[in-house]
């Protein structure tokens, strides 16, 4: 965890910072007040000055962009934001309410509450999907019913918007989510199914109807694919007060298969606000869940690891060319500023392009990686706030354009199968000098060119004074 530096009567941007609220793994919330604000605002900020924090990083990049995207009563408003350059954190209305944990761990609930619930958060997840977001990590904590009813949503570090860059996506491949609250397309690493958050909210409404979880607390990727198999007890098993109406729903919010549940977050509050009309199949009157041979002959059938289907973002996403350009920060202004200049002439041909600035923060493959520098600041922080000073002259302060440092001891390597999984269309890199040294082993450029399943422009310093740089090795920021 973090340290978190903030103190009561600090001035933040023209804030107070008042109490603290909460102190979680990967941030903290504030009370904070402005004369010209009238409504109740909190400050949230990222614990990332010591450990591994390049999660929290990406994630807090998330949620800045995608919360000033959100309006309406089931998500807290935004107010501001700061960047990674002096002090990252966002403002956003503090939400008048009870958070959902406290009738969590008051389960099992009666019948009535437990519709009542899964309907609040069913229209909640139907407008935020209507405006281009997935949750993608719906449980108690991040569900808040306000005081005047409805339920609200709120911490968005791993959500998606369609129509925006999935920074988690392109720079991790684990499943993202809760565990026990993941759904079997985030566990096989797809991320773009709205019906996501539905099956997340099956598992609440059964946990607040039986007091159990259907799947436990899975702590491994092992666990996690337990649920693509085998099927959940049925809720009527364990308590047979339970209707066979809120039984059918639950399940059919569990199915395996997204094209099996509601095929829309609305649809699913119509069924729990008329429940006199939900239509009861197999699922609603079981008692048992399937044989174990059964479920062991799925386990067999099932493929685990099969690619992620074609989704909406990644149409979105190929509809123009994707350039990333991959910064070496150590290489010297000339060569950076002709890396510069070249990825200028190529957004000026093509001003669709989406644009990902990148660099590798090289790990040793023997010995310690530390993750603060000398003065205690946090290397991958300032990788960042450096790679954004690096493309500021280029004046693109848009959706369109992300800034990544990525973590690897295989530079090369790492910028191909970046490349590969994101579908980048063209790449663009720097190279320093000669040296025979980097013609016997081969530079890092060479590789890329090599390996890179996409075209790769490779960029050298205009000579200066007939001298050429000293090395050949781009793009790469090296980790002390």
């Amino acid at each position: 965890m973090g340290r978190d530096v903030l103190q009561s009567g600090t001035i933040i941007d023209g804030f107070l910072v008042g109490e603290k609220l909460h102190v979680g793994g990967m941030a903290s919330l504030w009370r904070v007040t402005r004369d010209d604000i009238a409504f109740p605002v909190v400050l949230k900020t990222p614990l990332i000055l010591d450990g591994d924090d390049a999660t929290a990083i990406v994630g807090f990049e998330m949620e800045q962009m995608i919360l000033p995207q959100l309006a309406g009563p089931h998500s807290p408003r935004c107010v501001a934001s700061g960047d990674f350059e002096r002090r990252p954190y966002v403002i956003m209305e503090y939400i008048e309410g009870v958070s959902l944990l406290k009738e969590f761990e008051a389960a099992p609930l009666s019948v009535e509450r437990v519709r009542d619930i899964g309907a609040k958060v069913a229209t909640a997840l139907d407008a935020l999907h209507r405006q281009h977001v997935i949750h993608l990590d719906i449980k108690p904590s991040n569900i808040i019913l306000r005081t005047s009813g409805e339920a609200a949503l709120i911490d968005f570090g791993l959500s998606r918007h369609e129509q925006l860059p999935d920074l988690l996506a392109e720079e991790f491949r684990l499943p993202m989510g809760t565990g026990p609250y993941i759904s079997p397309e985030q566990v096989r690493g797809d991320r773009s199914d709205p019906r996501s958050d539905l099956f997340s909210l099956g598992v609440l409404m059964y946990h607040l109807a039986t007091g159990e979880r259907p799947f436990g607390f899975p702590h491994s990727r092992r666990g996690l694919r337990k649920r693509l198999w085998r099927d959940p007890i049925p809720p009527r098993a364990i308590r047979p007060e339970i209707p066979e109406w809120l039984q059918e729903i639950i399940l059919r919010c569990l199915e395996v298969d997204p094209n099996k549940r509601h095929p829309t977050a609305s649809q699913l509050a119509f069924d729990l606000t008329h429940v006199n009309d939900v239509r009861i199949t197999e699922r609603g009157r079981r008692l048992e869940r399937d044989p174990l041979f059964t479920a062991w002959r799925r386990r067999w059938k099932t493929p685990f690891d099969q690619a992620a289907p074609a989704t909406q973002m990644a149409e979105h996403m190929s509809a123009a060319p994707i350039v990333a350009v991959c910064v070496d920060l150590e290489a010297g202004v000339a060569l950076t500023g002709a890396l510069r200049d070249t990825v200028g002439r190529i957004l000026q041909a093509m001003p669709g392009a989406r644009l990902a600035c990148l660099n590798i923060l090289k790990l040793n493959r023997i010995g310690i990686n530390y993750a603060l520098d000398s003065e205690g600041h946090n290397i991958h922080v300032n990788r960042l706030v450096e790679l954004k000073d690096w493309a500021r002259p280029l004046d693109r302060h848009d959706a369109q354009t992300t800034f990544h440092v990525l973590e690897a001891s295989d530079v090369a390597g790492a910028l191909a199968d970046y490349a590969r999984a994101n579908r980048v269309d063209q790449i663009v890199i720097g190279a320093r000098g000669s040296s025979s040294v980097r013609r016997f082993l081969g530079s890092v450029s060479s590789r890329v060119v090599a390996e890179a399943a996409c075209t790769v422009t490779v960029v050298r310093a205009p000579a200066q004074a007939g001298q050429a740089e000293a090395a050949d090795e781009p793009a790469v920021a090296e980790q002390p």
